[in-house]
């Protein structure tokens, strides 16, 4: 998955304005207790960070 692909994911769940806050501020226990954000510049490809933004927040299947 390209990061702009996983971006529009990202909008299409929470909203343009809120995606960049959940990926800046949300600690996730799926990413070992980090952000989206710090996830992506540790190398974690942008699917398995998709997945784990999904399993924790609850996206519906039709934007998995």
């Amino acid at each position: 998955m390209r990061l702009t692909i996983f971006w529009e994911r990202m909008a299409e769940h929470f909203g343009a304005g809120y995606a960049d806050s959940f990926a800046r501020d949300h600690v996730m226990s799926e990413l070992g207790g980090r952000t989206v954000h710090e996830a992506l510049e540790a190398g974690w490809e942008a699917k398995d960070v998709w997945r784990a933004v999904c399993s924790a927040a609850g996206v519906p299947d039709s934007l998995r």
